[in-house]
């Protein structure tokens, strides 16, 4: 039951095949005695599911069942769940059980679904490798050796080791697409704004944004008509019906004009990676679509750009936590200063540190022109990169990294090379796009991810292309040998 696909589990629980609860049951026992290969789950819900399955069980024989009824999903450690804690991968919060769901959690409860828990992620979202949560790292299940990408590395590492068939992650500069890339699984950014952030623990808030981890497009999809909805509890969300993603997934993809950026096979792709992404292209024109050579010039600015106003807003978000209303407090402080400082010493890790200070520096008086607002300058031209390409094409397609996963503690002494990792994903961030990655062949047999990006609200067309790349193609149905 753990290799079948949502839209499979779907079906079968209509058919009475099997029942929510057995699946669930089988996927607990599967987590129990193969995580600790992974550390893929901070928290499993084991009790809390098995009940929330027995309900689902008893809608679906009363003929009441919403989408996605009797399904079990994670979530990842970023999402607020009531009664459940919530740790976004950090000692700060560590002890920290909020008193209501996030929107995004409670879309699921209303469609159904079951939560077999949280998973495991780089502490507050803040990293490429998922080196850096609180409770160790996570694997990745094509090399037990190497990292599973990040933030959302437990949530895409659960999903490649058929742990779990769906999850929700969080994308602030690549952290749905990378570790989607690096772990075979299809992981989805949608339009900033699409999905509710509220009770999603902000890092940058210009540039978070929630979506899915699953194994194909049309599971991908499915989630997203669940996750995807208004909510005036956000400010930033657009007001827009929910609507069903998966309707014109198998619409041809004839005539589809697909932008190739030049500057996205350049210096720094590893070859091999890039011929897999060359192959994935051709495939597409087999499909009856057009490449079209296109020009992102300012692209090359976007890491700088987002190292700037990533910690900037980093910086202003993670003031709340201080040792007084919630979270991680020292042990007895001398003064309120000595609170703070050391409750917050303590209690961040090395990477979230290094990234308050960078944005506290840029925020700073005498600099704030100088990077922060320079920044935000390279943003719009990046921006207005994107707005002239779709004026040529549909989509945009590329590597969604330059290489596969490397190895653990491999760039640990190096942030700049750890950050040059999302090279290709955080432009997309920057000017708020929607944009996949799904598994388009190996290097050095290792997954490579195929990056699609998507014009304002254009999922579906998104969708729908990596739907039609999946029916002609296997490569979303590798599995990984940890996993078997």
């Amino acid at each position: 039951m753990h290799q079948l696909t949502i839209a499979e589990i779907i079906r079968g629980l209509r058919d009475r095949q099997f029942s929510s609860v057995e699946i669930t049951s089988h996927l607990l026992e599967r987590i129990q005695q193969l995580d600790g290969h992974y550390n893929s789950f901070i928290t499993v819900t084991g009790e809390q599911a098995l009940a929330q399955a027995a309900a689902a069980d008893a809608r679906l024989a009363a003929g009441d069942a919403p989408a996605l009824c009797g399904v079990p999903i994670a979530h990842k450690d970023i999402f607020c769940t009531n009664g459940v804690r919530t740790s976004c991968g950090s000692k700060m919060l560590d002890n920290f059980v909020p008193p209501y769901d996030a929107t995004v959690v409670d879309n699921f409860q209303q469609a159904g679904a079951v939560s077999l828990g949280k998973t495991n992620m780089d502490e507050f979202a803040m990293g490429s490798s998922n080196e850096s949560s609180f409770y160790g790292a996570v694997k990745n299940p094509w090399d037990l050796a190497r990292i599973p990408g990040g933030s959302s590395g437990g949530s895409a590492a659960a999903v490649a080791a058929q742990l779990v068939p769906g999850t929700t992650a969080t994308d602030t500069g690549g952290s749905i697409r990378q570790p989607a890339a690096m772990t075979g699984t299809t992981g989805l950014k949608p339009t900033y704004g699409r999905v509710s952030r509220w009770g999603m623990i902000a890092f940058a808030s210009s540039l978070d944004q929630g979506g899915p981890i699953a194994r194909t497009a049309e599971d991908a999809a499915l989630m997203l008509s669940v996750m995807a909805s208004s909510d005036s509890k956000d400010s930033t969300c657009l007001d827009r019906p929910q609507q069903d993603y998966t309707a014109s997934l198998n619409d041809s993809i004839a005539g589809l004009k697909i932008g190739v950026p030049r500057e996205y096979f350049g210096e720094g792709l590893d070859g091999e990676v890039g011929a897999r992404v060359q192959e994935a292209l051709k495939q597409y024109e087999a499909l009856g679509a057009e490449l079209v050579e296109i020009s992102l010039p300012h692209s090359k600015l976007a890491v700088p750009a987002y190292y700037v106003i990533a910690p900037a807003e980093a910086s202003a978000n993670l003031s709340r936590f201080d040792g007084v209303r919630y979270g991680y407090r020292c042990e007895n402080p001398a003064d309120l200063r000595d609170l703070y400082m050391r409750s917050r010493g303590e209690g961040f890790g090395e990477e979230v540190k290094r990234r308050i200070l960078v944005g506290t520096y840029a925020l700073s008086a005498g600099y704030y022109d100088a990077y922060y607002n320079k920044a935000q300058q390279i943003r719009r031209l990046i921006k207005q990169d994107f707005v002239d390409a779709f004026q040529k094409v549909d989509v945009i397609m590329g590597p969604t990294a330059p290489n596969p996963a490397f190895k653990l503690g491999e760039k640990n002494a190096d942030p700049v090379a750890m950050y040059l990792e999302d090279i290709y994903t955080i432009a997309t961030n920057l000017a708020g796009l929607p944009g996949m990655s799904l598994p388009c062949g190996f290097a050095h047999g290792l997954p490579v991810g195929l990056q699609i990006i998507g014009n304002y609200l254009d999922e579906t067309r998104m969708l729908n292309a990596a739907h039609q790349f999946q029916q002609a193609t296997n490569w979303h149905q590798q599995t990984a040998p940890a996993a078997e």
